[in-house]
């Protein structure tokens, strides 16, 4: 199981936490991009300050540039970290794509697809032509010519954050990562249904996908705690992170069988009782996809996820640079034992009578 650490800004203490992640043996960064600050600048400057660990995006927004803006990000990004760099991409969504960039959200599978074919024609060095629905290149009926890449041909891993099931499909069918929101071991089978489907279409398996999960890690004696605190934080993805009719996060806990439960959070925060919303999201949701409590249950919880396919976690760590070590360290530890049979889980906690 390898450990993937998520940057949570850019100030010296999450610069020096990847550089001490690095010699404590952290396997990937993590750097996300919302309407912040980008993805590629930071990782960048990472690139000097690293010599080993593998940098990522985490992910960088389809649509917010170009395909061949973003090869030519990523294939800068592969030659100057002597070739560390994933590429993490996903679609956001239409509030953050026609509100902050601009660009109309139209069919999440045809603009991933064509991205990454994109993508792939060239970092390979190939003559640029392609004959898609978003991205006829050259574009017909102007002066445009198909023009191949003045830099050298380089792989460029590509990892994709998908969460519906044709989305999924395609990431079995043509990524080399999967990075898995909202992902509980429990439901792994409402994701992996779709990536073997897809993997399968391509002649290859799961095997031939890095399963990346971000999780949250906290050790700590009382968990129901952790657990509740993490569980109110869904309550803004629920709630905000879409539209009452269109929020890819809400379909995925639906497929998990948390429907009932989502949609009545998602009403309470769109009534503006956002206190109420929070104390409604399940406390399985703060639990299942965390990794919390002392360390026996979190060597217990990593055995699930291990026995669920996943190769990578990515933690999001809390607290001061020092805390975050300690976290990190722990987990490194755990991660490395040799793998055990994950224990029974316990019972669900029952839902909300009404809900």
């Amino acid at each position: 199981m390898r450990v993937g650490v998520a940057l949570s800004g850019l100030d010296d203490d999450n610069v020096t936490l990847a550089v001490e992640a690095e010699r404590l043996g952290a396997d990937s960064v993590w750097v996300a991009e919302a309407w912040g600050y980008d993805a590629f600048t930071p990782l960048a400057f990472l690139a000097a300050r690293t010599q080993r660990v593998r940098l990522a995006t985490g992910i960088a927004q389809l649509g917010a540039r170009t395909p061949a803006m973003l090869a030519m990000s990523a294939m800068s990004m592969q030659q100057l970290s002597g070739g560390r760099f994933l590429l993490g991409l996903g679609t956001s969504g239409p509030q953050v794509m026609e509100g902050w960039h601009g660009v109309r959200f139209g069919s999440p599978l045809g603009l991933t697809r064509e991205t990454v074919e994109i993508l792939r024609t060239v970092s390979s060095g190939e003559r640029l032509t392609h004959d898609g629905a978003v991205y006829p290149l050259p574009l017909p009926g102007g002066a445009g010519r198909a023009i191949r890449s003045m830099a050298p041909p380089v792989r460029v891993p590509v990892y994709l954050a998908s969460m519906g099931p044709k989305n999924l499909a395609l990431t079995g069918e043509v990524a080399d990562g999967w990075l898995a929101n909202t992902f509980m071991p429990e439901t792994a089978e409402a994701f992996l249904g779709p990536l073997r489907e897809g993997a399968e279409r391509a002649g290859r398996t799961l095997a031939d996908l890095d399963v990346v999960v971000p999780v949250g890690v906290e050790f700590t004696d009382d968990e129901e705690a952790a657990a509740r605190r993490h569980a109110r934080g869904y309550a803004f993805t629920i709630g905000a992170m879409g539209s009452r009719d269109q929020n890819f996060y809400n379909a995925a806990f639906e497929r998990q069988g948390y429907g009932a439960d989502v949609r009545a959070v998602q009403e309470l925060w769109l009534a503006g009782d956002r206190e109420a919303a929070a104390g409604r999201v399940p406390l399985d949701l703060g639990r299942r996809t965390n990794l919390l409590g002392p360390p026996d249950v979190v060597r217990a919880r990593i055995a699930r996820y291990r026995a669920a396919g996943v190769t990578t976690l990515e933690a999001k760590l809390t607290g001061s640079l020092d805390e975050r070590l300690a976290t990190l360290g722990t987990l490194l530890e755990l991660c490395a034992e040799p793998a055990a049979e994950p224990a029974p889980e316990p019972a669900a906690e029952p839902v909300a009578e009404g809900s």
